[in-house]
């Protein structure tokens, strides 16, 4: 293992994840804090319900861009020879998590971020393309239906811990299949407030097709 180049792989997947995109779009185009307003997290869902469709549709692309993109670093390492194939799952997921961690400790915004669904969503796709794929058709159908992003979310977290028992999204390592319900998990506890607000029925609704 080449360890200097696995190090430093790894801390540019943190840094990657830490790039803070709706505090820099909020900043750079309507001169606030996104942080400030709605639920006060630095994410695409709050994006999304405090400035509206375009931006919350810009911050989301970016996002999952970081996940994505923070994961292959994996890919890199083993291109670089610097890890075994055998090993090329548990990098990308270290690679992976730590763009989350990123995403919601950045660096570069007082360590004060987002929750990380767009980033996991980024790094899973880099991961599982296909199992990912059905979970975007779930949670864009949930989205149309309720458009409750935190709903949506949740409900595609979970698809994708359920889709790996089927035989045709089986993952050839178990981690992935554990993995995918420990993240589902996360995705539920980190939404518990959100949770709370949609049994209240106050939970905030993104703007869909032009209605408020």
């Amino acid at each position: 293992m080449n360890l200097p180049l696995v190090l430093g792989l790894l801390a540019a997947a943190y840094l990657i994840g830490s790039i803070p995109t709706a505090l820099w779009v909020g900043r750079r185009f309507y001169g606030l804090d996104i942080r400030e307003h709605g639920s006060g997290n630095a994410g695409a869902t709050n994006t999304f319900r405090v400035l509206g469709k375009k931006p919350g549709s810009i911050v989301m692309a970016i996002d999952v861009l970081k996940g994505w993109a923070a994961t292959m670093m994996a890919t890199v390492m083993l291109h670089q020879h610097a890890i075994r194939p055998d090993q090329l799952l548990y990098f990308q997921l270290a690679c992976g998590v730590l763009a989350v961690v990123g995403h919601i400790y950045p660096i570069f915004a007082q360590f004060r971020g987002g929750k990380g669904v767009a980033t996991v969503l980024g790094m899973m796709l880099a991961i599982a393309p296909a199992t990912v794929g059905v979970c975007i058709l779930v949670f864009l159908l949930m989205l149309v239906l309720f458009r409750y992003v935190s709903l949506a979310s949740m409900t595609a977290g979970v698809a994708f811990a359920l889709l790996q028992l089927l035989p045709a999204f089986r993952p050839d390592n178990n981690l992935l299949l554990y993995f995918g319900f420990v993240l589902a998990a996360l995705l539920i506890y980190t939404h518990r407030a959100n949770i709370g607000r949609l049994r209240a029925g106050n939970e905030s609704r993104v703007p869909m097709f032009g209605r408020k």
